[in-house]
């Protein structure tokens, strides 16, 4: 089945929670991002396989012309088959029709391959401290 990439479409509050629980190993939360989304993002993709949520990344910003990646998460059913680095893309193309100047990721180290090769972006300095 084809999968379809939407710029600020409509998100699943339940789909989405249900998501980012399996890509990123926590249990299913309750999560309001459709307020969450329209509060703090510039957009965010959603991958769709039919009516299924297999896909999504959203994309935070300064109010200017940088733009960050966050959440990507892939349903585990379809990593490795592009669709991850589809939604980067989408976002690209969303921030840059935007006006966004910069697209910003952070991300473990395991990922490096994915962002660094199959997105195309490129290493630069940077710092980070907890909080």
């Amino acid at each position: 089945m084809t999968i379809t990439y939407e710029w600020r479409g409509h998100v699943d509050n339940s789909a989405l929670n249900k998501l980012h629980a399996e890509g990123f190993d926590h249990p299913v939360e309750q999560t309001d991002w459709c307020a969450r989304l329209q509060r703090h993002s510039l957009g965010w993709v959603c991958a769709w396989e039919g009516d299924r949520l297999v896909g999504f990344v959203n994309v935070a910003w300064d109010g200017g012309v940088h733009a960050f990646v966050l959440d990507t998460v892939v349903a585990q059913r379809k990593r490795s088959n592009g669709v991850g680095a589809a939604l980067v893309k989408a976002a690209a193309e969303g921030c840059r029709a935007a006006g966004c100047e910069w697209l910003h990721v952070d991300f473990e180290e395991h990922l490096r391959s994915f962002y660094f090769g199959a997105c195309g972006f490129r290493e630069t300095a940077a710092g980070l401290f907890a909080l």
